[in-house]
């Protein structure tokens, strides 16, 4: 069916057109249609309110939970889109479930879930990411040191394979460099598998090394790493001096202060800062802890914390971030929407497909409020309010 979306304005990716008219069908979009001119075959009008932005649906490359799931809890096919599902609520079509470090046999269920997920249409998953487990012993954060590990012929063999069995989605491994040699790193890449440096203790002399290999992101920048000291950089500083690499940052001023947030994008590259949630599985609940592990996770003052206060996660979804990105960063409100959609399909290598609102790309949408809180949502055309 061809929908004629009226009223609202339009945020293609690079700019907000006022005036104009979104026409969508079989799941894409079909043309921005100009004051005066009424498209041919249309068959239902859609009237928006004035006032309203229509985006490029959110992208979220790092969610463990959400709704009351738990991936690592729950590493099914319903469980990831259980989760997509509860993120879908705050804008966004499109995630990466998020497993992290855990038992072999719990990382193998999470890869055969996301392979069943991915393949059905409007699931909203777009792969799956490994937060571990090979990451370093000393900045394991709230992932169970008794799982961390260097990988095996087994792990890779396996890892490697996932790509060509996703057809369409991603596969994201983060891990230390310092942890994994140069040919396993090759290996991976050259399978299709994108690596990302997080939970590491590396030098910032590793960390280019291993950009110059072709990693290509940097997981929740400043988190799990240690700190920028002027002769030490570390991995946050490589992050920072080099122009390469996409960095997430969960913008919720918790894990982040917002001076060092404004330093990231001060001193990064336009376009390779993304926004990320690590959500888990309150976001959409009203719950006040969970369990990970075996250890008891609590929401209090909007962090998720363990008992010692130790970071776990974050109360986060996507909207709330696109808004931080606004108060607490002072983005105009297009780079904070570009951080939540079009930087992400970049990173992914979906820029083609998602990130912007133009003809033949694809019609997942979020429709915003004029405070940046969620109307509801389409993706592949479909329409679904936020509840």
């Amino acid at each position: 069916m061809r929908q004629l979306l009226t009223g609202a304005r339009i945020f293609t990716g690079e700019t907000i057109l006022d005036g104009r008219s979104l026409l969508v069908g079989d799941g894409r979009i079909l043309d921005i249609v100009a004051p005066g001119r009424t498209p041919p075959e249309v068959d239902r009008t859609v009237a928006l309110e004035t006032g309203d932005l229509l985006a490029p649906g959110f992208l979220d490359i790092q969610v463990n939970g959400g709704g009351g799931v738990l991936f690592n809890e729950r590493p099914t096919a319903e469980g990831a889109l259980a989760i997509a599902a509860a993120h879908r609520r705050f804008g966004t079509t499109g995630l990466l479930p998020t497993i992290i470090t855990d038992t072999p046999d719990c990382h193998r269920a999470a890869a055969e879930a996301a392979v069943k997920a991915v393949a059905q249409p409007g699931s909203g998953i777009l792969g799956i990411h490994f937060e571990g487990p090979f990451i370093s012993p000393q900045r394991v954060g709230a992932h169970d040191p008794r799982f961390v590990r260097a990988p095996d012929e087994g792990d890779l063999d396996f890892i490697c394979g996932l790509p060509a069995r996703m057809p369409g989605g991603r596969v994201l491994l983060t891990l230390a460099p310092e942890c994994v040699e140069d040919a396993a790193l090759s290996r991976l890449m050259a399978a299709g598998v994108i690596l990302s440096v997080g939970h590491t203790m590396a030098s910032a002399e590793r960390v280019i090394e291993v950009f110059d290999l072709g990693v290509r992101g940097v997981t929740h920048l400043y988190n799990a790493m240690p700190g920028i000291a002027n002769r030490q950089p570390g991995p946050a500083g490589a992050a920072l001096g080099d122009g390469r690499p996409w960095c997430g940052l969960i913008a919720d001023g918790h894990h982040v202060h917002p001076l060092m947030m404004r330093a990231a994008l001060a001193a990064r590259p336009r376009g390779r800062m993304m926004l990320v949630t690590d959500a888990m599985p309150p976001t959409g609940t009203d719950a006040d802890s969970f369990e990970l592990n075996g250890r008891t996770i609590y929401r209090r003052d909007g962090r998720l914390v363990l008992a010692d206060g130790t970071l776990a996660g974050a109360d986060l979804d996507m909207a709330t971030a696109v808004r931080n990105a606004g108060t607490l960063i002072g983005l105009p409100l297009e780079e904070s929407l570009r951080m939540a959609s079009l930087y992400p399909a970049q990173f992914l290598g979906m820029d083609g497909e998602r990130g912007r609102i133009l003809p033949g790309w694809r019609a997942d949408l979020v429709l915003l409020r004029s405070d940046l809180t969620v109307k509801g949502t389409w993706v592949e055309g479909g329409w679904r309010a936020a509840e």
